[in-house]
């Protein structure tokens, strides 16, 4: 029976203990980062309203951040506020909607702006404080406000714009306990 040396050993190399561990490694760390992008909802935290009523640092640009990774999903009625949060997707009224009763509670002054196009129709939430609007659409932008005058008019100029669009009809509103109430329209 013949022993194999030292010196014979270290003439073959360094000899791994599990030679697919690389690469099992590897493909385990790709997968994982995968799911990760195609999977943001699952690792995202939901948040409550009663989160957002809990944060001392909330901004209408801090607020926009809580929405960046909803989907968006349209509907007929307004969502209440929970079943929107819950489900991470929407659309412009169950945002605006939303946007606007918790910024009025942390002090802001906020209106409600519906801007009716030809083939669109378009909700945001205007903050007279920072003199711009929250548009639902812009969530996932790094700076999501939109500056504009508080003049209805303008508002629906600059809604009408970001659609490639004119504004045939805005007006201002109210929602409160499920019912639309509108304080002022303008005609184009």
């Amino acid at each position: 029976m013949r022993i194999a040396s030292f010196q014979r050993f270290r003439r073959l190399g360094p000899k791994l203990l599990w030679p697919g561990l690389p690469t099992c490694f590897t493909r385990l760390l790709g997968g994982l980062l995968i799911l990760f992008f195609l999977l943001p909802q699952a690792w995202a935290r939901e948040v409550t309203l009663a989160d957002l009523r809990a944060d001392l640092k909330l901004t209408p640009e801090r607020l926009m951040g809580y929405f960046a990774d909803f989907k968006f999903a349209a509907a007929g009625d307004v969502r209440q506020p929970d079943t929107f949060l819950a489900n991470r997707s929407g659309d412009c009224d169950d945002f605006a909607t939303l946007a606007a009763d918790v910024l009025r509670e942390k002090g802001y002054s906020t209106r409600l702006v519906v801007v009716f196009m030809p083939h669109d129709v378009h909700v945001v939430c205007f903050v007279a404080e920072t003199n711009s609007y929250l548009d639902y659409n812009r969530r996932k932008q790094t700076s999501p406000l939109v500056k504009c005058d508080g003049d209805l008019a303008a508002i629906a100029t600059s809604v009408a714009q970001s659609f490639r669009s004119t504004w045939r009809s805005t007006s201002e509103f109210t929602y409160r306990n499920g019912v639309r109430h509108f304080v002022s329209t303008v005609f184009r």
